[in-house]
């Protein structure tokens, strides 16, 4: 997937210019790619997990993020086996804890609905 340089001397350090990447870390891009890729599939359908997770499924199986598959998004660290479904939800916790309104805006949702109801409730009673 991604390329991490290997230095030849195993005592060199990173230059200021050259960031050092774990090896088990993915590059920014895969990172990128599927933190995207979640986030496309949580706005499409607002739900939590596991419901997202069918969502991603679709998705997938339809190719409608970017035209990619199951395949390609393996490709790009999408991977929907059993063994990686802990960092699956990992990021989608991430994605959801983003894409969040402020507290301040939920707030006043809950406020609005909440004087509805009343208003609703005193037009009837």
């Amino acid at each position: 997937m991604s390329t991490v340089h290997v230095r030849q001397q195993a005592n060199s350090q990173p230059s200021a210019t050259e960031p050092a990447l774990a090896v088990d870390q993915p590059s920014h891009d895969v990172a990128d790619h599927r933190l995207d890729f979640l986030r496309f599939c949580y706005r499409r359908r607002r739900v939590g997990w596991p419901d997202l997770y069918d969502e991603m499924c679709a998705v997938a199986a339809r190719g409608e993020y970017l035209g990619w598959g199951y395949a390609e998004l393996a490709e790009r660290g999408v991977c929907f086996t059993l063994a990686e479904m802990p960092r699956l939800v990992a990021l989608a916790e991430q994605v959801m804890l983003e894409e969040r309104p402020p507290l301040d805006e939920r707030l006043a949702a809950e406020s609005r609905s909440l004087s509805a109801n009343l208003g609703l409730a005193a037009a009837q009673g």
